[in-house]
């Protein structure tokens, strides 16, 4: 066997094992794919006689890549809504790849990874090295260049914060999904009654777009407000940390609606256009 064939065979028997690395860390499997591909290319770049453990070597370079990425992401967030996507349990791309949708149905689900998302890069690579992957903090510190000591520290104020959030949500995101696809489904189709369905009885609409009521109360009244045209280039998404929807046709963020959550139901609605408001908000679009 040549040492191509050998270099390929090892770095497929560990493929696996990255693309988890990769997805946990950066939520999205395209991103993913990205980082154990790199992987792949500073492998073949490398002097492989003078890596002892295979499987750790490449654990640490797809986590650089992946910190890389994130750190790129942050720097790149008003150029673009699409930093990654999230399923709330398998994704359509999955191809009934069992692995993939393992990966995509199991922790790291929507919660999860809303919290993350508030995280600094080196806090989310500690807390998902030690916490989901049980890597010592003395391996996780090189990676990230810092001490180990700071290394515990990053990953303990990333536990922290995601053991609050799961106690501190008005209403679980999971409901909220289920209220967004509803709403958006109902206005897709003109379907008022069904949009009636998810309004809370004194459900307020605000509105800052010029040619619009500024606020609107009522289910009938706000409703009708939201029976427009524009329903079909709505996405779900994330909007600072709540379920609510974009719209941005051709890919030019349009509008933003930030919606409230009480007793199940959606109790207000803020339409947002102005371009200064909206680069203020944190945006993650939602795979449907």
């Amino acid at each position: 066997m040549t040492d191509t064939n050998w270099l390929t065979d090892q770095f497929e028997a560990h493929r696996s094992h990255l693309r988890s690395v990769a997805y946990r860390i950066l939520g999205s499997w395209s991103e993913a794919e990205d980082a154990v591909q790199e992987s792949w290319f500073r492998l073949n770049r490398s002097e492989t006689d003078a890596i002892e453990n295979i499987g750790g070597w490449l654990t640490t370079v797809v986590s650089r890549v992946c910190l890389d990425m994130l750190r790129s992401r942050k720097a790149r967030r008003e150029e673009s809504m699409e930093a990654y996507e999230i399923g709330t349990s398998t994704d359509h791309e999955a191809g009934g790849d069992p692995e993939r949708e393992a990966l995509l149905a199991d922790s790291i689900g929507l919660a999860l990874l809303v919290v993350l998302g508030t995280l600094s890069a080196d806090e989310r690579v500690a807390f998902v090295l030690h916490d989901i992957f049980a890597i010592p903090y003395a391996e996780i510190a090189p990676i990230i260049g810092c001490s180990e000591a700071a290394a515990r520290q990053m990953a303990s104020r990333a536990r922290r914060r995601i053991q609050g959030a799961k106690t501190s949500s008005k209403t679980d995101l999971s409901i909220q999904r289920r209220l967004v696809d509803s709403f958006l489904a109902a206005a897709r189709s003109g379907d008022l009654d069904a949009l009636l369905q998810v309004l809370n009885p004194e459900v307020v609409l605000r509105s800052d777009r010029e040619n619009a009521p500024k606020e609107v109360r009522g289910t009938h009244a706000v409703a009708e407000q939201l029976m427009w045209g524009r329903a079909k280039a709505a996405r779900p998404a994330l909007v600072n940390g709540e379920v609510g929807v974009v719209i941005s046709p051709g890919g030019q963020l349009l509008l933003v609606l930030a919606i409230d959550y009480a007793d199940g139901k959606i109790n207000g609605i803020d339409v947002i256009s102005d371009p200064e408001r909206l680069k203020e908000l944190d945006l993650v679009t939602l795979s449907e």
